[in-house]
């Protein structure tokens, strides 16, 4: 199961969050972006553009964050965090 946490940040503060989880799935990126993508939905944002430091960042860590230059439109936040939830820890 993969389970996100994604976060909308405001100077400092979480100002939304939720959580989604996807059972199952064929392979993980899909997975990812399926969840990134019902964040989204649920946060009423457009999708992200993924940079390299993004990839970079949450291959090494399991979380990365996004702020105005990933979106082409005007973003309200300061920034639009998401990050792996391991609950096997």
């Amino acid at each position: 199961m993969l389970k996100i946490w994604g976060k909308l940040v405001k100077h400092n503060k979480i100002v939304k969050d939720e959580v989604v989880a996807l059972e199952g799935g064929e392979n993980y990126q899909e997975n990812l972006k399926s969840c990134i993508l019902e964040l989204c939905r649920k946060f009423d944002i457009e999708k992200p553009y993924w940079l390299p430091a993004n990839l970079e960042e949450y291959n090494r860590r399991s979380k990365t964050s996004f702020n105005s230059d990933n979106f082409i439109d005007e973003f309200e936040f300061d920034k639009f965090e998401i990050e792996e939830i391991d609950d096997e820890k």
